[in-house]
């Protein structure tokens, strides 16, 4: 069996089984394609080059049974490989933290944040940091800031470290463990980024299996999705120098958003989901 038709069967397989996608593909032959290469040892960007490849009787039975277990488990793909790639960058992800799939990644890697910016801006902050994938696409895209990177889940920053590690950024990095912006007590920001849990209950009820399979704190922001929002929005001027900004994602809530704070002015970023996912509010809104 050549890997295209290999792929091509797992992926009927997959949507078959009702598998839900969203944490890294979006359709069941991309899923199958990142399950089957990355079972077989070979680069994921590498399908068109292998797809005659021959596979040999173990080597299907080896992507099989890494399928087998996608559907048995309904585990995100990034869970079973133990890698997930946010704009062409590997980070180590398990259990513990959430699936990287922020669209501020997006915004960091073309460059729409960086008319707020300013040579002046040497501070950064990640807040609920997950996996540190933000802080470090940040340092990276930042040569001259320094990031703070926090999350509430000790084992989230666990996994962040693995990645603060592996990108070689441990001096540029600093991963602080506490609730919201109380571990930056005293310290101010020219940019924060913030990807909070804002799933609105209803939402919850309703998520597929995939999405339970992630940590409930990283997802889950109350009744209406802002209880983690609106404690960060009181916060937030005091840990902004004047010219700084907030960066924050809010998915698809943003009824709930404009809801619970109608009069606030903000900037709506646009990404390949649209211009409803992100939003960046200045240090001056906010403090009005």
């Amino acid at each position: 069996m050549k890997l295209l038709t290999c792929i091509e069967h797992h992926a009927a397989r997959l949507s078959e089984a009702g598998v839900a996608f969203g944490h890294g593909t979006a359709v069941a032959f991309d899923e199958a394609a990142w399950l089957a290469l990355w079972r077989l040892g070979l680069p994921l960007d590498a399908l068109d080059e292998h797809e005659a490849d021959e596979l040999s009787p173990e080597q299907q039975a080896q992507v099989a049974a890494l399928v087998d277990e996608r559907i048995a488990t309904r585990k995100p793909a990034a869970y079973l490989t133990k890698e997930a790639w946010l704009q062409g960058v590997s980070f180590y992800v398990d259990e513990r933290a959430i699936v990287p799939r922020s669209f501020i990644a997006e915004l960091i890697a073309d460059a729409s944040i960086d008319p707020w910016l300013s040579d002046k801006t040497t501070q950064v902050l990640d807040l609920c940091t997950g996996n540190g994938s933000l802080a470090v696409l940040a340092a990276m895209a930042w040569p001259d800031v320094s990031v703070d990177a926090i999350d509430l889940s000790p084992d989230a920053l666990a996994v962040a470290r693995i990645n603060v590690d592996r990108h070689g950024l441990q001096d540029r990095i600093r991963l602080l463990q506490g609730d919201g912006l109380k571990p930056a007590a005293g310290k101010r920001y020219d940019l924060i980024l913030c990807n909070p849990p804002y799933v609105n209950s209803g939402s919850m009820a309703a998520l597929p299996a995939e999405y339970r399979a992630e940590p409930e704190l990283a997802l889950a922001g109350g009744e209406d999705g802002m209880d983690f929002i609106r404690q960060l929005l009181a916060d937030a001027p005091a840990h902004l120098n004047e010219s700084g900004v907030l960066v924050l994602e809010i998915g698809n809530e943003r009824p709930f958003f404009e809801a619970a704070f109608p009069h606030l002015a903000v900037t709506w970023m646009d990404t390949t989901s649209g211009n409803e996912q992100v939003l960046l509010i200045s240090k001056e809104v906010l403090s009005a």
